[in-house]
C-alpha cells in the first residue's frame, strides 16, 4: 500500500511539473482598454519576461517582416502604446507585412536577446522604441547589416541605423499657453522621469508658454527617477497638490496616474505621448499632445521594402507636419484660451513665433540664449538649466 502511494504521489508531481513548463498564449489587450483605475506601464515589475506577440509563419505573400520592441505596456494610455499604434498603421497601410512585437522589454540586455529573436524569425527592419534600447540595436546593425534599424527619438546613425521621432518641444509651448490662462493658484506641476536634455528642454517649452500669457505663474518639478512608477508618481503629483497646484502635466511613459490623480482630486491636468489619456480626465482635462508616427513608419517602411531607404537618417517633425497632434479641449476650457492656442500655432507655422529665441534667461538671471539667437533642435538634446519660472533643479 505504502509503495503504491508513492508511486501515485510521484506521477502527481510529474503532471505538475509538465503542465508549469508548458507554453502559454499571452493575451495582448486592446489599445484602448487600460482600466481608469491602474497604471499598465508603471505596475510591472522589471524581472517580467519581455511579452512577444507574433502572427503566422510568413505567408507566400509577404514583403517584409518587421520587429518591433517597446519598453512598457502597449495599452498604457501613453508612450508605449503610441509607439505600438504607429506600429500597426504600417500593417494597415502596407497588408503585406508581418509584425513581430514585444512589450515589457525593460533594459539593453533585453531588447539584445528580443532582437537577435525576431532577426532568426525573418525579420529585415527592427523598430526599436524603448529609451534604453538604442545602444543595443545599434551594436546589432554593426553586426546585421543586412537589417535596417530605426530608433525612436535616438540619435546614433550608421549605414543601416536610422531614428525617428516628433517633435514636441512647439506643443508644449502651446500647452504651456493653456496651463497659464487656466490656473488660479499661479501654482503649475510637472512631473518628469528625470533632469535630461530633453526632459529640461520640454519643461522650459511649457514654462516659456506659460510665462508668455501668466508672469506670475510658475512650473514646480518633481522627477520620479523612472519611466515608469506608478507609486512614485502618485506621491509626485499629490505632493504637488499639496503645494497648491492647480494644474499638472507630466513626462513619464504613462500619463494615467498622474492624470486619473489629478481628476480625483479635482485639479485640472495636460497630457502628453497617447490621444487615450484623455478618458482619464473625463471633468478636468484640458489638453494635450500626442504622437501621431504611423504615416511616418508607413514611409520608412516602403522605402525599406524599394530599397530605397538611407535618404534620413533623421526623421523628426511636429504638429503641422503630421507626427503629431493636439487633444481636443475639456469641457471646462473657455473658447478664449482654445483660440488663443490655435492662433499660436499658427504663427510657429508662419515663423513669426519661434519658441526658443534669446533673449531667455536661466532661473538665476543668466542669458542662457542671447538676444536674436535660437535653440536649434541639435543643442536641445544638451540643456542643462530651467528657465526663470522654473522651480526645481535641472540636475
Amino acid at each position: 500500500m505504502k509503495k503504491s502511494f508513492v508511486m501515485i504521489s510521484m506521477a502527481i508531481c510529474t503532471l505538475m511539473l509538465l503542465s508549469a513548463c508548458a507554453p502559454k498564449t499571452v493575451a495582448t489587450a486592446p489599445a484602448t482598454t487600460a482600466p481608469a483605475t491602474t497604471a499598465p506601464a508603471t505596475t510591472a515589475p522589471a524581472t517580467t519576461a519581455p511579452v512577444v506577440t507574433t502572427e503566422p509563419p510568413v505567408a507566400a505573400g509577404s514583403c517584409l517582416i518587421i520587429g518591433a520592441t517597446y519598453g512598457g505596456y502597449i495599452n498604457d494610455a501613453g508612450y508605449n502604446q503610441a509607439m505600438h499604434e504607429a506600429v500597426m498603421a504600417i500593417k494597415t497601410n502596407i497588408p503585406c507585412v508581418q509584425i513581430i512585437e514585444a512589450e515589457n522589454v525593460y533594459d539593453e540586455a533585453g531588447a539584445t536577446s528580443t532582437m537577435l529573436n525576431m532577426i532568426s524569425q525573418g525579420a529585415k527592419m527592427i523598430i526599436a522604441t524603448g529609451f534604453s534600447h538604442q545602444s543595443a540595436a545599434f551594436v546589432l546593425a554593426q553586426t546585421h547589416p543586412d537589417v535596417i534599424f530605426e530608433h525612436a527619438g535616438g540619435w546614433l546613425q550608421r549605414a543601416n541605423f536610422g531614428t525617428f521621432f516628433g517633435s514636441p518641444p512647439d506643443g508644449w509651448y502651446l500647452m504651456g499657453i493653456a496651463a497659464g490662462k487656466m490656473t488660479t493658484s499661479n501654482k503649475i506641476g510637472f512631473v518628469a522621469n528625470a533632469p535630461f536634455g530633453w526632459a529640461l528642454t520640454f519643461i522650459n517649452a511649457f514654462e516659456l508658454g506659460v510665462q508668455s500669457v501668466n508672469p506670475d505663474a510658475q512650473t514646480y518639478v518633481t522627477f520620479t527617477q523612472t519611466w515608469g512608477d506608478s507609486a512614485r508618481e502618485a506621491e509626485a503629483t499629490n505632493a504637488l497638490i499639496n503645494q497648491g497646484a492647480d494644474v499638472i502635466s507630466m513626462f513619464v511613459d504613462s500619463p494615467v496616474t498622474v492624470i486619473g490623480t489629478a481628476e480625483s482630486r479635482g485639479v485640472y491636468s495636460i497630457g502628453f505621448q497617447n490621444l487615450a489619456a484623455q478618458q482619464f480626465a473625463p471633468e478636468f482635462w484640458i489638453s494635450g499632445t500626442y504622437y501621431t508616427l504611423g504615416p511616418t513608419l508607413t514611409r520608412l517602411t516602403q522605402e525599406v521594402i524599394n530599397h530605397t531607404w538611407g535618404d534620413e537618417k533623421s526623421v523628426t517633425c511636429g504638429i503641422t507636419a503630421g507626427c503629431m497632434g493636439i487633444a481636443p479641449f475639456g469641457p471646462h476650457v473657455p473658447q478664449e484660451v482654445q483660440t488663443l492656442v490655435t492662433t499660436k500655432l499658427a504663427e510657429i507655422d508662419a515663423g513669426t513665433l519661434v519658441v526658443f529665441k534669446g533673449p531667455i534667461v536661466d532661473q538665476n538671471g543668466n542669458v542662457v540664449i542671447a538676444e536674436g539667437e535660437v535653440l536649434t533642435p541639435d543643442k536641445m538634446s544638451g540643456v542643462d538649466w530651467f528657465v526663470k519660472g522654473v522651480v526645481g533643479s535641472p540636475k
